[in-house]
């Protein structure tokens, strides 16, 4: 129950339910699901034709804004039911065609990758995969991308100086960081970083690099990205690993006055600069195939994409006629990450080895 309550806390706090802990831990599923269930209404939750459920793993504002537009647009009711996307992964899989579930809306690819690997999820509309560039959705068409995030460092201005950061995501492994380095190997968001890592350089250099950031985090290790930025903005420790739109969020929240911490991008094509993105699919148990491939038209669809545009995730939309960013920040198209893709990310099994054998998790 002290998992439940923390869900609940941070329902009432504005933010996903999505967020801890962020562990795609197969071997784990059986208590993943057991507790999912809890939260969980039973599959005869007597939706009616008009209606589709929804199992979101995303930000709640943003989910939230995207489902009130839906329903004003076409009649349709959302039940919107939130909880980490990992738990709801092995949820759906336990559920099998049982699922209460039509629509799965995800922070990352692998989420969605696993169940696309099960062959639990519908191909969706050519029409809707049109408006995502193809290379962020789906390797088989089987869920279409929404929005996109860049990992970047996170440091203290008064610790660091911008000019002694690390080019390469490598060079954090470097003893001169020791004590200095806040990690989140639990959330989902590191695990692209780690995979991209892997494929650059191979499994035993990644390994060697995860041996050297546990070392330099030491008792910096924090259960998730917000914890991380939150304390490199207070001084605690001088650098973190995040993705970009957490040091935007914190940022709106405390005002310019109130940051102590800037951003910074990995040198051009490094393999810790990392685009990874958010997508969303029908579950192919469905019975309301029509009404949730509408969903999934209507969150990639322009108006979809203007509303996370506007919203206070900062996160990228991906359609290619939307564009948005926070004062300051870089535009989509400027950015130059590694040429990782998502079907290398795949279900983030590799990576969650690689952290295991690191004893990171």
């Amino acid at each position: 129950m002290v998992y439940a309550k923390g869900v609940l806390r941070d329902l009432a706090a504005g933010r996903s339910a999505g967020r801890r802990p962020r562990l795609w831990l197969r071997s784990g599923g059986v208590a993943l699901v057991a507790f999912g269930a809890l939260l969980a209404w039973p599959a005869s939750s007597g939706a009616s034709p008009q209606s589709i459920t929804l199992y979101n793993g995303q930000h709640i504002q943003t989910t939230n804004a995207l489902v009130n537009a839906f329903e004003k647009k076409t009649g349709i009711t959302v039940n919107v039911r939130s909880q980490t996307e990992d738990t709801f992964t092995d949820q759906i899989i336990a559920e099998g065609s049982r699922s209460p579930a039509d629509v799965f809306y995800t922070e990352n690819s692998p989420p969605l990758e696993e169940l696309a690997s099960k062959g639990m999820l519908s191909t969706v509309k050519a029409s809707t995969l049109a408006h995502t560039d193809a290379h962020y959705d789906s390797p088989d068409g089987t869920w279409a991308a929404v929005s996109a995030r860049v990992s970047v460092l996170v440091y203290n201005t008064s610790l660091v100086k911008r000019s002694q950061l690390p080019s390469s995501v490598m060079a954090l492994a470097d003893p001169k960081w020791r004590g200095k380095l806040a990690l989140a190997p639990g959330e989902t968001d590191f695990q692209p970083i780690v995979t991209s890592v892997e494929r650059t350089y191979g499994k035993a250099a990644a390994l060697r690099w995860l041996d050297g950031l546990k070392a330099n985090a030491g008792s910096h290790i924090y259960p998730d990205n917000e914890t991380v930025t939150s304390q490199v903005n207070a001084g605690q420790v001088a650098i973190g690993i995040v993705n970009q739109y957490y040091w935007y969020r914190l940022r709106a929240q405390l005002g310019g006055g109130g940051m102590h911490s800037d951003i910074a991008y990995f040198s051009p094509h490094n393999a810790g600069y990392v685009v990874d993105v958010s997508g969303i699919g029908v579950l192919r148990s469905s019975s309301r195939q029509s009404a949730a491939q509408r969903f999934v038209a209507f969150v990639v669809s322009p108006q979809g994409q203007g509303i996370i545009a506007h919203s206070n995730s900062f996160e990228y939309p991906l359609d290619s006629g939307v564009s948005a960013a926070a004062k300051g920040e870089a535009p989509f198209a400027r950015l130059q990450p590694n040429a990782v893709t998502v079907a290398e990310l795949g279900t983030g099994a590799g990576a969650i080895s690689l952290l295991q054998e690191a004893q990171l998790l």
